[in-house]
């Protein structure tokens, strides 16, 4: 009944944020529903962005793995560190700038074209399509994964009932309270996770006796779960592809939107200085859970084949109802501050760069804030129906949104590191390492995933060179292309 009550108010909690951005909101501009108006500040920024990156598998997805497989699991979480590292102080004061100097852009696509001046509508939307696709079965995978951990947890409600509930919630704080009201929940949900993250560890490591015989082989239900307890003996390619996973966050739009936001680009410092040390923090903790968790739990987890429920497990076992229920809701803010993030960002792609620019080129303010309202809805009906499916269609679909963030990488980290950094880059330039890094993405997870090298790596890298070599060939670009640029770097404005 406690972790119900816990449950309960910070659902209440969530909604009460939502409908508080509603009520205060007294403008109709899309660039206060999608972007908050670029009034976020340092802290705000920080947690939204690393929240909306990290999802429950945070906290069951890269515990479990490690738990059964060892540490050589956790070169992915340290490449997400590094590739979180590398964006907050190389991309994230330039793209605040960029997109300003750049027609004051408030989506990435918009963003990408008016870095060039162009008027023509094709790499927008390449972008915006993409995006809208790739996003909604991002908010699928969400709701999936939210519905199972609230499933988990309540038994009694049933799959469907527990996706309903989720989703809905996420509705309608999203709806309500747009690009505010995802940052603040997400920022009040970063903090859960970071408390939630660490106190488990702790108290594990205080209170519980520690069993180093499981950190050998443990066989369960016939198999064998050795643990491999030094990082460097994994494989050169584990390691290469577990760094790779950093490349991924040059072209995440989720996350790269947050940058924009920010009120000036002077807050950033504080800002990357939160995230580093939240994601450092955060990612140290779900190994030590794992590690931890292996010497108390790990033979009985494995028995069951249930070792992403370490955190879950331990959780329940060490803390009294209401607190544990707290840590819980944890895994639940995971999942909701990702799919929040995606919602917004599928929708203003949609609503800003083909409904306003092609379909009613004359729609007013008011008429494209509700166009985003209500593609929030269609987005977020779309992906229940996708998260709820059965059968082999439903798994197809959740196996390749498990790759989007590799696609992502590669379609748009190598275009928008160039674009901030290199005067000659070209807009022909930047539909060809669109095209490329997706194209070789594609390929390789089809025809050469056996070769154990994560496709974000060789799909970048053909990205970043096809966005040169085009744009060598191609004519320079023009003086206000130049121009802005040159607004963009001028290190004396700070708006």
């Amino acid at each position: 009944m406690a972790e119900v009550l816990a449950f309960v108010l910070y659902f209440v909690a969530m909604l009460g944020i939502g409908v508080f951005f509603f009520v205060k909101s007294t403008s109709n501009d899309e660039k206060d529903y999608f972007l908050g108006g670029r009034k976020m500040g340092p802290w705000v920024t920080a947690m939204s962005a690393q929240a909306s990156d990290m999802s429950a598998w945070l906290l069951m997805g890269l515990p479990g793995s490690i738990l059964a497989f060892g540490l050589g699991q956790a070169w992915i979480g340290i490449g997400l560190a590094i590739g979180t590292a590398l964006n907050w102080v190389f991309v994230a004061k330039r793209l605040r700038k960029f997109s300003k100097a750049a027609g004051d852009s408030i989506t990435l696509p918009q963003y990408l074209s008016n870095r060039f001046a162009t008027a023509n509508p094709a790499l927008k939307i390449i972008c915006a399509v993409v995006f809208f696709v790739s996003f909604t079965l991002y908010v699928a995978s969400a709701f999936s994964a939210g519905a199972k951990v609230f499933a988990d947890l309540f038994p009694a409600l049933g799959i469907e009932s527990a996706m309903i509930i989720f989703a809905l919630i996420i509705l309608v704080y999203t709806f309500l309270g747009g690009f505010n009201a995802v940052c603040w929940t997400d920022f009040f949900q970063g903090l859960l996770m970071l408390v939630a993250l660490l106190a488990v560890p702790v108290v594990v490591a205080t209170t519980q006796e520690l069993d180093t015989s499981a950190l050998a082989t443990i066989t369960a239900n016939g198999i064998e779960y050795p643990f491999e307890t030094n990082l460097f003996n994994a494989s050169w390619k584990e390691i290469v592809s577990g760094l790779g996973w950093g490349l991924g966050y040059f072209g995440m739009p989720h996350i790269l939107i947050r940058f924009m936001s920010i009120e000036k680009p002077s807050m950033v410092k504080k800002s990357a200085t939160v995230a580093i040390i939240w994601v450092i923090i955060t990612l140290f903790a779900a190994i030590m859970i794992a590690y931890f968790g292996r010497m108390v739990i790990g033979a009985e987890l494995l028995e069951k084949g249930a070792q992403e429920l370490v955190f879950v497990t331990l959780a329940r076992r060490l803390f009294p109802g209401f607190i544990a229920g707290l840590l819980l809701a944890a895994i639940i803010a995971a999942s909701m501050s990702t799919a929040d993030s995606q919602l917004l960002v599928a929708s203003s792609s949609f609503t800003s760069d083909i409904y306003k620019p092609i379909i009613r080129k004359n729609a007013s303010e008011k008429e494209i804030l509700w166009v985003g309202r209500i593609v929030v809805i269609i987005v977020s009906v779309v992906a229940y129906f996708i998260a709820s499916s059965k059968g082999s269609g439903a798994q197809a679909v959740m196996n390749m949104v498990s790759n989007a963030w590799a696609l992502f990488g590669a379609a748009f980290g190598p275009v928008v590191l160039l674009s901030l950094f290199w005067k000659r880059f070209t807009y022909k330039g930047a539909i060809a390492g669109i095209l490329a890094g997706a194209v070789v993405d594609l390929g390789w997870f089809m025809y050469l995933a056996d070769t154990g090298i994560y496709e974000l790596v060789p799909a970048f890298i053909v990205g970043f060179v096809a966005c040169v070599l085009v744009s060598v060939i191609d004519k320079a670009p023009s003086n206000e292309v130049v121009a802005i640029f040159e607004s963009a770097t001028d290190n004396s404005i700070d708006d």
